[in-house]
């Protein structure tokens, strides 16, 4: 069966070696905006160590060395509010600066809210109106913290943050390879990413109309692609339209990564939803085979395995159906 699973770590997890041992699992992914008591150097070679130990084989002393490999996710030019704030009428801080024509609308939790925003300057945004409750500053399960300003006048300065950076060198010290990179809409992302980290395997997280272009330009020429649809979702302006972004990609990329809501009704609940059995079908049907788990689904040890044993389950029987057929 040609599937498998790449799952997000909680980088304190104490059930890593246990899920390395599932047999779809080929890969772990950390989300640096989590939250580390120790530095990104000390937490990347202690998941390797916990992760490389699955099946009792003795943990490698190179963080590097695990053969389930650990994928770090920059966060590139995503924007994220980096200070805390409550609207309405006040300011938050970006983590880039940017430009855009004013006013305009801006989206938090994957676009179930909008805020309006009446200036800009460089990294603040002066907001006139938004939620009703703290935004920012804290990593949250709803991603409170991302933001989407779905604008042809949009420009972001810069691709790679300092977190971004401080990663890479970690990365380039214990051998590791192996990047996810938020945003990409330009080869000149990958080359930035290779400058700190010239032998790095790039997936390029595709999750703008603008990266869909480059997509559908390049392939895979310059690293696998991955269809990112929480943010995708929301920057292809019109919601029905992420069914054919998805498409787009994994034409553009037979080896594409499909990311983002894979079964997450069952952080809630022990049964997943229909919807979410139809949509993993649904993807298989139009190509995929290597999922990625993300957060919300990925904090416990039973949610975890519950999905990673669905998601097994329902390839087996569309291979099967496909057979018969």
């Amino acid at each position: 069966m040609n599937i498998s699973a790449i799952v997000t770590t909680p980088p304190y997890a104490d059930f890593l070696a246990e899920i390395a041992s599932h047999p779809i699992v080929s890969g772990f992914r950390l989300n640096t905006v989590m939250p580390l008591r120790e530095s990104q150097r000390e937490v990347l070679q202690r998941l390797c160590k916990i992760i490389s130990a699955r099946g009792g084989v003795p943990a490698a002393e190179d963080g590097g060395l695990s053969n389930v490999p650990v994928w770090v996710d920059l966060k590139g030019r995503q924007l994220r509010v980096v200070g805390a704030a409550i609207p309405p009428y006040t300011e938050v801080k970006l983590s880039h600066p940017i430009t855009v024509e004013t006013p305009v609308d801006a989206y938090f939790s994957d676009g179930n809210e909008r805020v309006k925003v009446a200036a800009v300057d460089g990294d603040r945004l002066i907001l006139a109106d938004g939620p009703r409750r703290l935004i920012g500053a804290v990593f949250t399960l709803h991603r409170f913290q991302n933001l989407n300003i779905v604008h042809p006048s949009l420009k972001i300065e810069g691709t790679l943050t300092d977190t971004d950076k401080t990663y890479l060198a970690a990365m380039k010290e214990l051998g590791m390879t192996k990047v996810m990179l938020s945003y990409v809409e330009s080869a000149d992302d990958v080359d930035e990413v290779k400058s700190y980290l010239p032998n790095s395997e790039v997936i390029l997280k595709i999750e703008t109309q603008r990266g869909l272009d480059f997509a559908k330009k390049h392939g895979s020429k310059h690293g696998h692609l991955m269809a990112a649809r929480g943010d995708l979702y929301v920057e292809v302006l019109r919601p029905h339209k992420v069914a054919g972004a998805v498409k787009t990609i994994i034409k553009a990329d037979k080896d594409a990564v499909i990311a983002s809501h894979i079964l997450d009704s069952l952080a809630y609940q022990p049964v997943p939803v229909s919807a979410d059995i139809g949509d993993v079908a649904f993807l298989l049907e139009i190509g995929y085979r290597t999922f990625m788990l993300g957060d919300l689904v990925c904090l416990r040890r039973e949610t975890v395995l519950e999905a990673l044993n669905l998601l097994e389950e329902i390839a087996k029987d569309f291979y099967s159906t496909s057979v018969v057929e």
